[in-house]
């Protein structure tokens, strides 16, 4: 076996029986969890004979379906390090990530592969192998050959787990490096505080590359022997469906907005859940009260973020604060800081949030400087994001010190847009914001400078980016304006555009030309 402290001996250890149903797709397949350690113990085999030494990366980029889940273990199991990447982003996005990785595998939808060819070679890539949402593909073809037996190779605790590409708003995306430990801690402490257990059956309907999706929802059913509904992606309908058979729901709050638009959302079609869960950006206050007289259930928030995984929640049993995140989750310290000075503010004080925690993650993949500059020296992570703690412990976030935009739970670098429509012909110049968006928490909106006697129509920017920009990136409205709003550094004032555009979906001022952008994925 791989060690006490390996993830997959932990979850090894929690499954009640190899019978029992892992996971259950919408057309009504069963995968047990005999399965679920079978075939990846087959994926493990092909990861090796594909020449996968321990600490070795496998990047992947596919569609959600429970062979990507099976990919996750076969990794772990092999000794790698797990790269999930969105499916949504460009071959020009992924030579980003690829070249900086430098993966050993890629596993990449059949679609994408020739796409992707240039990108893998360019960052020496000696393998890419195919897997689409049915579990066909290259990397499936060779696993039919393998055992379904699999000695896990020796990992500790320490040892990494996952590569998962974070950043701020200047700057390329920053390759988080967690371990197996700080993975498995999350899973141990959310399992006992949100009271899973095998009986449960959580309805699943999150995308799997980033936190949410696989580190939270997925290692905690995991942790506990649970059982997965598991929906390639959101759907009102299918959600709604699904409730009569599921005890648990983890969402982002533009899911509990469109449920909320839904007649069907009642207190009947609620009954059999016990629990609703909301990450990954704030949950509206007015939602959690909506939600709660609708259906009997307040829904609990929490607050993590890549480089953590979950902090705080919010109680299981006692008060579910609307606007807060609920205290530190046992074995994780928070405090609140003055900028600049770093000195530890009191309680109800409005300051930065640090970290400090088993959970917390081990810095930033060849960024040892970066690294550096985002922890104290007593071991505290520093977060970004701006926050206080109330007399009774329940965090609230205030807002964030970088100008990180979160669009339906997906994290947008405003820098990178910016790059991107820079390069567009008669662009003078650009700033992208966040702006508050009703169903998506917020939106991506772009207000540009034109060059002199330059002519460009909304259209034109959302065409320009859609070769390079993943869809939820790409801005829903534009704006163009005679000069941008500058402090006396020279330094473009975003928070007065932010205050400028704040209604651009409600009644917008000042706003010349719009297009209605692609749906979030």
């Amino acid at each position: 076996m791989g060690g006490a402290n390996h993830l997959v001996d932990q979850i090894r250890a929690a499954i009640p029986s190899p019978a029992k149903t892992f996971a259950e797709t919408p057309a009504g397949t069963r995968f047990s969890y005999g399965d679920l350690f079978g075939l990846s113990a087959r994926y493990a085999h092909v990861l090796v004979d594909l020449g996968l030494r321990p600490g070795d990366r496998v990047a992947m980029q596919v569609q959600k379906s429970i062979p990507a889940l099976v990919l996750y273990l076969a990794t772990l199991r092999a000794g790698g390090v797990f790269l999930p990447l969105n499916p949504a982003y460009t071959a020009q996005e992924m030579g980003y990530f690829l070249g900086d990785a430098a993966p050993h595998v890629l596993v990449c939808d059949p679609g994408a592969a020739t796409d992707l060819a240039e990108a893998a070679a360019a960052a020496g890539i000696g393998h890419v192998e195919t897997l689409d949402q049915e579990g066909r593909g290259t990397m499936a073809d060779r696993a039919a050959a393998a055992e379904t037996e699999f000695i896990d190779l020796p990992r500790s605790g320490d040892d990494l787990a996952a590569l998962l590409y974070t950043s701020g708003t200047t700057g390329r995306s920053k390759g988080a490096m967690l371990s197996h430990e700080n993975l498995a801690s999350n899973a141990r402490a959310l399992v006992e505080a949100w009271r899973f257990g095998a009986d449960d059956v959580l309805l699943h309907a999150l995308p799997i590359f980033h936190t949410h999706g696989l580190f939270v929802a997925t290692n905690v059913a995991l942790f506990c022997g649970a059982s997965l509904l598991y929906l390639p992606r959101f759907d009102v309908d299918a959600v709604i469906g699904g409730l009569a058979r599921a005890t648990v729901m983890m969402g982002v709050p533009t899911f509990y907005v469109r449920l909320l638009a839904s007649a069907a959302l009642t207190r009947k079609s609620t009954a059999h859940m016990r629990l609703f869960i909301s990450g990954s950006a704030p949950l509206p206050a007015a939602v959690h009260r909506e939600f709660e007289a609708r259906t009997g259930h307040a829904i609990l928030e929490r607050y993590g973020m890549t480089e953590t995984s979950m902090n705080t929640s919010n109680p299981y049993d006692g008060e579910r604060r609307p606007g807060t995140v609920g205290p530190p989750l046992p074995g994780v310290d928070i405090r609140i800081t003055e900028l600049g000075s770093g000195a530890t503010l009191a309680r109800g004080a409005v300051g930065m949030i640090e970290i400090k925690g088993p959970n917390v993650f081990a810095g930033y993949w060849r960024m040892a400087e970066k690294t550096a500059q985002e922890f104290r020296g007593d071991g505290y992570f520093i977060t970004g994001d701006m926050g206080r703690i109330d007399p009774d412990g329940y965090v609230s976030i205030v807002g964030r010190e970088k100008d990180l935009i979160i669009t339906g739970g997906l994290n947008v670098y405003p820098a990178e847009v910016e790059r991107e429509i820079d390069k567009i012909g008669g662009v003078g110049e650009c700033a992208v914001i966040g702006v508050p968006h009703a169903d998506l928490g917020e939106a991506v909106v772009a207000v540009l400078v034109l060059s002199p006697g330059a002519e460009l129509a909304a259209d034109d920017i959302g065409g320009a980016l859609a070769g390079s920009l993943a869809g939820f990136k790409r801005p829903k409205a534009v704006f163009f304006v005679d000069a941008l709003p500058r402090n006396a550094m020279g330094k473009i004032e975003k928070a007065r555009l932010r205050e400028i555009h704040r209604r651009a979906f409600g009644g917008g001022t000042g706003k010349r030309a719009t297009f209605k952008g692609p749906p979030t994925p």
